[in-house]
């Protein structure tokens, strides 16, 4: 698809990609992708900052609430039904928005993403009980046995990334590293990447504020409606796992609410960590639309010029 481009605009959360996104959107006749790996749940809203009517009405989003929170989805379906939406979106318009935070749900779309087996529900809920029952310790003792080229590159203090490793090596038999290429995939369109960010102290106010307001328009009862399914990864959620935590009577509600604006500041410091290594990203600040709208026509003339 000669001429046709992938538009990314990425950034911590709270920062302002979702009205960043539909202004460029709208002033380019286009639509948007959402890459948020929690913003494809449909039992989850306010939690995750669903884009709402006013967005929605000004510009067409794929991607959002068209999942339940009881399915299993990854970031390698995220790519192929990502890639399904732009090549339709292109067979319309040269350029198509895709935002959101969730870095390897970037990278898939971008590079690719390793094709990793399905994982066995019951080998996910067994290793869950171990994290809560014997701690993360005991999974990164297992995960040095069975698969120690994977122990010894990942972050070993998130146990996302050890359950992740663990389920696919023990429900395939293989190591999980065995599933890992590294190799990028060839993408027929072009793609220019934009980052969203701010001064750290304006960026966690902002984010602190908008805790605040998702507590105002219904957090809790949103969090209480789920309360049947926080055991599933998709509810292992800054703002959803500390409210579970107030209802369980463990924490008051004040202390749940500050403990939603650290963690989600400490979730955007992850966010900046992993989108920094990427060098091709060209940053702005959230008011600097002209500049980017200038930075986008320069990158069109040039890939015309090509």
């Amino acid at each position: 698809m000669k001429n046709k481009n992938a538009l990314f605009i990425v950034g911590p959360t709270g920062v302002g990609k979702t009205e960043t996104a539909v202004r460029i959107a709208a002033a380019l006749g286009t639509e948007i992708i959402s890459a948020d790996s929690r913003q494809v749940y449909k039992e989850l809203s306010i939690g995750t900052a669903v884009p709402g009517p006013e967005h929605l009405g000004r510009v067409r989003h794929h991607l959002i609430q068209h999942r339940s929170v009881k399915d299993y989805y990854n970031a390698s379906m995220f790519e192929v039904e990502a890639l399904q939406i732009l090549k339709k979106l292109f067979k319309q318009c040269d350029i198509v928005v895709i935002t959101g935070g969730s870095g390897l749900y970037i990278q898939a779309v971008c590079d690719g993403i390793d094709d990793v087996p399905s994982v066995d529900p019951g080998i996910r809920r067994n290793l869950m009980r171990r994290l809560e029952e014997e701690g993360l310790e005991s999974l990164r003792f297992e995960l040095k046995k069975i698969d120690p080229h994977t122990w010894s590159s990942i972050d070993l203090k998130n146990p996302k990334r050890i359950l992740k490793a663990l389920e696919i090596s023990l429900t395939t038999g293989k190591p999980y590293s065995s599933f890992l290429t590294r190799k990028s995939k060839k993408r027929n369109f072009s793609i220019l990447k934009i980052g969203l960010n701010l001064d750290r102290d304006v960026l966690y106010g902002w984010i602190n504020q908008r805790v605040e307001d998702m507590m105002e328009l219904g957090l809790l009862d949103e969090v209480r409606a789920c309360m049947a399914y926080r055991d599933l990864n998709a509810l292992n959620t800054v703002g959803y796992k500390e409210l579970f935590d107030y209802l369980d009577g463990r924490i008051s509600l004040d202390e749940a609410v500050h403990l939603i604006k650290r963690n989600s500041r400490r979730y955007a410091r992850r966010q900046m960590t992993w989108f920094n290594r990427d060098d091709e990203i060209s940053w702005f600040r959230p008011d600097q639309f002209n500049e980017i709208m200038d930075h986008i026509r320069q990158h069109a003339k040039k890939r015309d010029q090509v």
